[in-house]
């Protein structure tokens, strides 16, 4: 066998691996790294989102009284999870981070709210504009609102 056609045998071989790993269901190689590329973004995706949780979970416990509001942004293809917490409520607050989402052209389609001694909230959304939005610029404006949100209720 010639050293090209082994080169050759041995780059299917590692490409036949990696479509096994990834799942992929490709037949062409460059295909094949394509799928691979976007399962490499979604692993990238869950290690934030691990992290996040685990960061959160640290601070549950490490009893520290912080009550101001956590952000979590998750990306949902062409839509987003938010997640939102505190130890306290105040007026407003909820009213603000749904402002927030409408400034940035995202409809909720789905909202679970508790707002009685502490807040909380997980709204599902899409996309209203044709281009997508960061999950960084939405966690930004949704904890600019809560300031924002805050800085009124001291006012008072």
């Amino acid at each position: 066998m010639s050293r090209e056609r082994k080169k050759a045998a041995a780059l299917q071989e590692k490409m036949q691996i990696l479509r096994s790993i990834t799942h992929s269901h490709a037949l062409s190689n460059p295909s094949i790294v394509m799928d691979a590329s976007e399962y490499i973004k979604g692993l990238k995706q869950k290690i934030a989102r691990l992290n996040q949780e685990i960061a959160r979970e640290e601070d549950t416990h490490s009893h520290k009284q912080n009550s101001f509001p956590t952000v979590s942004v998750e990306a949902l293809g062409h839509g987003f999870l938010v997640n939102v917490s505190s130890d306290k409520s105040y007026p407003g607050l909820l009213v603000a981070v749904l402002e927030a989402f409408e400034e940035l052209g995202l409809t909720v389609l789905q909202a679970t709210a508790s707002c009685a001694d502490t807040f909380r909230l997980e709204a599902v959304g899409g996309e209203n504009q044709a281009g997508s939005v960061d999950e960084d610029v939405i966690r930004r404006a949704v904890q600019q609102a809560i300031t924002n949100c805050g800085a009124e209720q001291g006012d008072q």
